[in-house]
């Protein structure tokens, strides 16, 4: 089980940042024009730049430049789903919601936190 969500090829990622970056600046990355790509989970920010399905026309790319907590945990790639809030999630939701970070936190560097983000824990 703990080789789960273990990449294929091994990545070599930098200690986690907890810079804050603003809403504003978040939504900005989204990939387009050769801009970073980040995805936001729990508030914590990865940066995604380096994988196509975030960019302009990729199967994620509804995800880029906010925080998905609410799309992945529901399995989601629905705009409306897109949002911040997973507190009110079933119990098998907010397994999901944790095993995306596990994910998440095995291919790509933390690059910060959203500024005032009350989804955290």
């Amino acid at each position: 089980m703990s080789g789960k969500f273990e990449p294929k090829v091994p990545v070599n990622l930098n200690p986690p940042k907890d810079d804050p970056i603003s809403v504003d600046e978040l939504s900005k990355a989204d990939g387009s024009d050769g801009q970073k790509c980040y995805v936001a989970i729990k508030g914590k920010v990865y940066d995604v730049s380096g994988n196509k399905s975030y960019q302009p026309g990729g199967s994620y790319h509804v995800f880029a430049g906010k925080d998905a907590s609410r799309a992945l945990a529901k399995s989601s790639v629905k705009a409306e789903d897109v949002t911040m809030e997973w507190k009110d999630l079933d119990d098998k939701e907010q397994t999901t919601l944790e095993n995306w970070i596990t994910y998440f936190s095995k291919r790509y560097n933390i690059v910060g936190v959203v500024e005032g983000a009350t989804n955290m824990e």
